[in-house]
């Protein structure tokens, strides 16, 4: 199933009582600081604080009765897990996720929180599939993956359709990117709005990057970077979409993507994890590509655990 810009918007519909249409915030200050016009789509004022929850939301909410009485289960370093929890709640049925034992204590909280049941695993992609395939086989329930899905996708594309309607104008879009359900479904709505789309991912982990120069999608690589969020590599529908509609992928320095964080937590005064920073982190780093537009920044989540900050 591939997924397509008219999916998107019956996603819009189908999660619209499910999910917050979240603010669009503007700085004067980070506009000089940049060169450029920024609005930033609000994701980590979602529900679950991440944009996770709309593609959550959009997977449960197709599921058949049938299906919602064996529950959903998935792998999840955190906020994808948070917002299955969530969506599996909404709907009465239960979550299982499992869980890499080092993720951060406030995303495991919010799983846990939400009604879902964490299953610790050893932190490695291989251990965390083999324990998610036990669980489904014991408890029949329905796999959702974290990103690499068309209903992932097409919940996730909704950020940027509200984007567009939000800023008339918008000339140019950047969105962080890990798995790539996020930049995928924001670059359908791109190719249909006439906005240009670029990609954000750490230069500690540009699996990304590059796949997108070679051309080839890069299948294993072993990430480092304060971006938890974004440690796993693109997935193969995603990757796809990214090669044939987005610009270009940009890389910023963990150094970086930390004072992009900083910049925003003190003149906007909002609450971010350093995965959403990157996006703001590649736009301070390359002012001659972004120069006088109007550009939207995927502000992605603000699951940050306040016991590791990174300042």
């Amino acid at each position: 199933m591939s997924v397509t810009y008219r999916d998107i918007l019956s996603a819009a519909e189908r999660i619209a009582s499910g999910v917050h249409r979240t603010p669009v915030l503007t700085s004067n200050l980070l506009n000089e600081i940049a060169g450029c016009e920024l609005y930033f789509k609000s994701e980590h004022l979602q529900k679950a604080g991440a944009f996770k929850a709309r593609g959550a939301v959009n997977a449960v909410f197709a599921l058949s009765e049938e299906e919602l009485d064996r529950g959903v289960a998935t792998h999840s370093s955190g906020n994808h897990g948070a917002a299955l929890a969530r969506a599996a709640s909404l709907k009465g049925t239960s979550a299982y996720i499992v869980v890499p034992s080092n993720a951060r204590k406030v995303k495991q909280e919010a799983i846990a929180g939400y009604g879902g049941e964490v299953i610790l695993c050893e932190p490695t992609l291989s251990a965390r599939e083999a324990r998610l395939q036990q669980v489904i086989e014991e408890t029949g329930a329905t796999f959702i993956h974290p990103y690499d899905s068309p209903w992932i996708i097409a919940g996730q594309g909704t950020a940027a359709l509200e984007l567009v309607e939000q800023v008339p104008g918008l000339e140019t879009l950047v969105a962080p990117v890990g798995g790539g359900g996020m930049l995928a479904g924001s670059a359908l709505v791109c190719e249909q709005t006439g906005v240009t789309i670029f990609g954000a991912e750490p230069r500690g982990a540009d699996d990304t990057y590059r796949s997108f120069i070679t051309g080839e999608r890069v299948t294993s690589h072993v990430p480092d970077t304060i971006c938890d969020g974004l440690l796993t590599t693109v997935g193969e529908q995603n990757f796809a979409i990214i090669q044939r509609l987005v610009s270009d992928v940009l890389l910023a320095s963990d150094t970086e993507t930390v004072e992009a964080m900083r910049l925003v937590w003190t003149r906007i005064k909002q609450l971010i994890e350093p995965s959403s920073a990157v996006a703001l982190a590649v736009i301070l780093a390359n002012p001659e590509v972004f120069a006088g537009q109007k550009v939207g920044v995927m502000v992605t989540g603000g699951n940050v655990d306040l016991e590791d900050l990174p300042f």
